[in-house]
C-alpha cells in the first residue's frame, strides 16, 4: 500500500478552516440545491397535471393522473438518478472528479428546461416527453451525488470534514423549501391575475388555460442557481487525492494545493517514490476489496436502501397524506391553482419545521457526536415516530386532531435529516480508497435510489384503502398499515447501521487503510 502520508495530503488534513472550504461548499452545494428542487418539485405539480390533462367532461371530480402515469412521472427521474450514480461514480474514478463534474451540471440545466418545454397540449405528448427529459434530468442529478461528496471529502480537513460534507448535503433542504416557495409565489401570482371559481361551481373555468404555464415555470425555475455555479465548478482544480494517489502526479497536486491553501508545500522525493511503487491495483470485485471493505459496502448500501424506501415514499406523496388526514380540503372545493397553493404551503411548513432544521443539526453535531451515533439515533427516532402515527392513525385523521399528526410527521422528517438521510451520504465518501471512492459512493447511492423507486412506486399502491381505493388503483393495505411497514423498514435500517464504521476525526488514508499492508503493517 501507499507509505507514509504525502505532505500535500497532510497539509489538507491539517489545514485550518478557511475561505476555500466555504467556496467548495457553495459550489458543490448549489448542485444539491438544484438536485432537490428538480427531484421534489414534481410532487407539487402532479395534482395540477392531473386536472389539466385528465379531467373528463361532465365529471363531478377533478381529473387526476392514472396510476401508471403517476408512478411514471414520480419515479422516472429516480430511475435516471440510479443509472447516473453508477455511471458517473465509475467515471469520476476513471477520468477525475473535475473532468465530469461540469457535465452533470449542464445535463441537469438542459433537461430541466426541456422538461418545462414538454411538447404539445395533449396528455400523451406532454407526459411522454416530460418523462423522457426527467429520466435524463435524473441521470445528471445522479452524477452529482458521488462527485460532490467525493470532491468535498477530498478537499476538507479531517477535523471538520463531516461538517462540510453535511453542509453540501444540507443544501438539499433549501432546495426542497425553495421549490415550495417558488410554487407558492407563482400560483399566487396567477391566481390574482386570473381568478377562477372552485371545480364544483365551474369545472372548465376552475382550471383555466393559464395553469399550463404554471407547472412549466415551476419545473424550469431550478435551473437558475445551478447555471450560476457552472463557471466556478470549472475553475476548481482537480482534488489532490485524485491527482496524487490515482494519476500519481504528486508535483501537480502539490502545485494545485499550494495555490488553494495559499502556502508553500514541498514533497519529499522518497515519499513520492514509495507512493508510486506501492500503489494498489486491486479493483471493486477483488478478494482484497471484499476482505477490507466488503462489510463496509454492505453497510452503506443496505442502510441507504432502507432509508430511501421510507424517506421518498413520505416525501413524494405528502400531498396524498395531507388530503387523507383532512389538512387539504377536497379537490372539488378548490380551483386548480388554489389546490396547488395549498399543497405547496403544507409542504413548505413541513420543510421549514422538520426538513431544513434536521439537515443543519447534522452540520452542527456530525463532528461532535459522530456519524455512527447520529445514524443510529435517527433510525431509532424515525421508527418511534412512525409507530406513534400508525398506532393512533384513525384518531389522528379525525377533524380537530390534525395538529398532532402534522407534528409527529414533521418529527420523522427532522430525525431523517438529523440522522441517516445525511450520514448515508457522508460515510461512503470517507471510508473507501481514493481510486474506488467515487465508484463506491455511486454504488451506495444507487442502492438508495433503488429503495426510493420501491418507495415511490410501492407506497402509491400499498397505501390505497382496502375497501375504497382511488380511481384507477387496486385495493392496498391502507395508509395505516403502510405506515407500519415503513416503521419496520426504519428498524431494519437501525440494525444494519451497527455495521457502519466511525470515521470522525481520521484522515481518509487512515480510514481506508491506504497506508497499511494486507497483513496490517505500514509500508
Amino acid at each position: 500500500m501507499a507509505g507514509e502520508q504525502l505532505n500535500v495530503l497532510k497539509a489538507l488534513d491539517q489545514a485550518k478552516t478557511q475561505w476555500y472550504h466555504f467556496t467548495a461548499v457553495v459550489i458543490a452545494g448549489m448542485g444539491f440545491f438544484t438536485d432537490a428542487y428538480d427531484l421534489f418539485c414534481i410532487s407539487l405539480v402532479t395534482r395540477l397535471l392531473g386536472r389539466i390533462y385528465y379531467t373528463e367532461p361532465g365529471s363531478n371530480e377533478p381529473g387526476h393522473l392514472p396510476a401508471n402515469v403517476s408512478a411514471a412521472v414520480n419515479g422516472v427521474a429516480l430511475c435516471g438518478t440510479l443509472a447516473g450514480q453508477l455511471f458517473f461514480g465509475w467515471l469520476g474514478d476513471k477520468l477525475g472528479r473535475k473532468s465530469v463534474y461540469g457535465f452533470t451540471l449542464i445535463l441537469m440545466v438542459l433537461c430541466s428546461i426541456a422538461s418545462g418545454l414538454s411538447f404539445g397540449h395533449e396528455a400523451k405528448g406532454v407526459i411522454g416527453t416530460l418523462c423522457f427529459f426527467r429520466f435524463w434530468l435524473g441521470f445528471g442529478v445522479g452524477g452529482d451525488y458521488p462527485l460532490s461528496a467525493t470532491v468535498m471529502s477530498e478537499y476538507a480537513n479531517k477535523k471538520t470534514r463531516g461538517t462540510f460534507i453535511a453542509a453540501v448535503f444540507a443544501m438539499q433542504g433549501f432546495g426542497i423549501l425553495f421549490g415550495t416557495i417558488v410554487t407558492i409565489v407563482v400560483s399566487s401570482a396567477f391566481r390574482n391575475a386570473f381568478p377562477a371559481p372552485p371545480f364544483y361551481v365551474d369545472a372548465a373555468t376552475s382550471i383555466g388555460p393559464e395553469a399550463d404555464y404554471v407547472w412549466r415555470i415551476i419545473v424550469m425555475f431550478g435551473t437558475i442557481p445551478a447555471a450560476l455555479t457552472y463557471y466556478w465548478r470549472m475553475k476548481m482544480p482537480e482534488t489532490a487525492r485524485y491527482t496524487a494517489l490515482i494519476t500519481r502526479n504528486t508535483k501537480q497536486a502539490t502545485a494545485d494545493m499550494s495555490r488553494v491553501l495559499n502556502k508553500e508545500i514541498t514533497e519529499e522525493e522518497e515519499k513520492v517514490q514509495i507512493q508510486v511503487a506501492s500503489g494498489d491495483t486491486w479493483g471493486l470485485f477483488s478478494r482484497q476489496f471484499m476482505s477490507r471493505h466488503g462489510l463496509h459496502l454492505l453497510a452503506t448500501t443496505s442502510t441507504w436502501f432502507l432509508l430511501d424506501v421510507a424517506f421518498y415514499s413520505q416525501n413524494l406523496f405528502q400531498k396524498d397524506i395531507f388530503t387523507k388526514v383532512g389538512w387539504i380540503p377536497p379537490a372539488r372545493t378548490m380551483s386548480a391553482l388554489e389546490e396547488l397553493y395549498r399543497i405547496a404551503r403544507a409542504q413548505a411548513l413541513i420543510a421549514l419545521c422538520g426538513t431544513v432544521p434536521g439537515y443543519w443539526f447534522t452540520v452542527a453535531f456530525i463532528d461532535i457526536i459522530g456519524r455512527f451515533w447520529i445514524q443510529l439515533m435517527g433510525f431509532a427516532m424515525m421508527t418511534i415516530f412512525m409507530l406513534a402515527i400508525a398506532v393512533p392513525y384513525d384518531y389522528l385523521v379525525k377533524p380537530g386532531h390534525h395538529t398532532g399528526f402534522v407534528v409527529l410527521y414533521g418529527l420523522t422528517f427532522f430525525f431523517a435529516n438529523f440522522g441517516p438521510n445525511s450520514t448515508t451520504f457522508i460515510v461512503p465518501a470517507e471510508i473507501f480508497p481514493a481510486r474506488l471512492r467515487s465508484t463506491c459512493h455511486g454504488v451506495s447511492a444507487a442502492a438508495g435510489k433503488a429503495g426510493a423507486i420501491i418507495g415511490a412506486f410501492g407506497f402509491l399502491y400499498a397505501s390505497q384503502d382496502q375497501k375504497k381505493p382511488d380511481k384507477g388503483y387496486s385495493p392496498g393495505i391502507g395508509m395505516r398499515n403502510a405506515l407500519f411497514v415503513l416503521a419496520g423498514t426504519n428498524f431494519l435500517g437501525l440494525l444494519f447501521s451497527l455495521l457502519v464504521p466511525e470515521s470522525k476525526g481520521r484522515s481518509l488514508e487512515e480510514i481506508s487503510k491506504e497506508n497499511v499492508c494486507d497483513d496490517g503493517t505500514e509500508v
